[in-house]
């Protein structure tokens, strides 16, 4: 057996060199948190950064954007409010699942805020803080989407509760839209006219209704506070929303090999795709382990069925097609109409980014920007710029 010596070995590679990269822009993601901050009028404007960040990285967008001057901020669990604690030390961290047994020390180390959408939550938050003294939390109130969150009795009946704990002093009521990606539809103002009735009842408490798409609904959905997420990160919250926003992270994979093909000769697995002509292929190394989704492929996968379109890449200033089923780690390109001299083993070719937009990419396989963007696997080295 060969051994090896650890002076000598390497666990990471340069990103100039790396199989699949990803580029995090910060500068944008803080320009798009400030589009949305203008957007929102007089409301003060959080972020979301759940997911990891939505797959960009907690701690490197979460710093920026407390750098930029985000001072609410809004994580799924609470290990992501702990990670987040260490880069953003004094901003306000909501939890959107809650707090449960077990994860109480947490919370109150890290100062994390629950949002509590539930009879059973609130009975275990006040008796967790019967004991640790008062605490601040949030509450959820459903109003139409039947996720999570108390029902509209329910809330009012807490607000008029007199029995409720002194120590019980939510600092947020919030809710969210089902359809606010639609502005014309009927439930947006439904849902507004119940949370009305709930953030009333609950007099000087903040309360806060829209995310992303809410905020384009206009000032009576902004309340105290906003929170945007997907907008961030560049993505479309609503059809064309992100025509006013600037495109935050860029996927490339590098090509291992380029080779000729005839045609009448078969591509990738299943032989799905018969190529018409003779081809010239780019063969890159991401997949769907890459979170390059495999309903993406350019054929034999149902989503074809419906959309005859799969995805395509960018390289050498033209977009080329996907040949074939995306596969674990490798995806094939058609270059065939690039000159020869334009493109080889080595390059890299965009799998999105500002020449092939995250929404379009996503499209092709079927489904959002959200998916794609917190799909992304763990093989891409990472590239962050910073702000100004």
């Amino acid at each position: 057996m060969t051994e090896y010596s650890n002076e000598f070995m390497e666990t990471e590679i340069g990103f100039d060199a790396a199989p699949a990269r990803l580029t995090v822009d910060l500068s944008a993601i803080v320009s798009n948190w400030r589009t949305m901050r203008a957007l929102s009028g007089t409301a003060r404007t959080g972020a979301v950064v759940k997911a990891d960040g939505y797959g960009l990285g907690i701690e490197d967008v979460g710093e920026a954007l407390y750098e930029a001057g985000a001072a609410d901020f809004f994580v799924a669990v609470p290990e992501e409010g702990a990670t987040l604690r260490r880069f953003a030390p004094d901003a306000r961290i909501f939890v959107l699942s809650g707090m449960w047994p077990g994860t109480e020390a947490m919370f109150f180390e890290n100062g994390l805020v629950p949002v509590l959408a539930s009879e059973e939550q609130l009975a275990f938050f006040f008796a967790a803080i019967a004991d640790y003294g008062d605490y601040p939390c949030a509450l959820q109130v459903d109003t139409g989407f039947n996720r999570l969150g108390l029902s509209h009795d329910e809330a009012l009946r807490l607000a008029a509760d007199d029995a409720r704990p002194a120590s019980f002093s939510p600092v947020l009521v919030l809710s969210h839209l089902a359809c606010g990606d639609d502005a014309a539809a009927p439930m947006n103002r439904e849902q507004l006219a119940r949370f009305r009735d709930v953030a009333n009842a609950f007099e000087g408490v903040e309360a806060s209704l829209s995310a992303s798409a809410g905020i384009l609904l206009g000032a009576d959905y902004h309340f105290e506070l906003t929170r945007p997420g997907i907008a961030l990160y560049g993505g479309d919250s609503a059809p064309g929303a992100s025509k006013k926003l600037q495109p935050a992270a860029t996927a490339e994979a590098r090509i291992i090999q380029t080779r000729f093909a005839k045609k009448g000769e078969n591509v990738s697995y299943g032989a799905t795709q018969q190529l018409a002509r003779d081809s010239r292929l780019a063969i890159v190394s991401a997949g769907y382990a890459d979170g390059y989704l495999r309903a993406k492929s350019g054929t034999g996968v149902p989503l074809r069925d419906a959309v005859p379109a799969g995805g395509m890449g960018f390289i050498a200033g033209h977009r080329v097609p996907i040949l074939g089923r995306i596969t674990m780690d490798m995806t094939i390109f058609d270059i065939t109409d690039l000159p020869e001299s334009a493109v080889r083993a080595g390059d890299y070719v965009e799998l999105f980014g500002p020449n092939i937009a995250l929404d379009d990419a996503a499209a092709a396989a079927g489904t959002i920007g959200y998916e794609l963007l917190t799909s992304l696997g763990l093989r891409y080295n990472r590239r962050y710029i910073q702000p100004d």
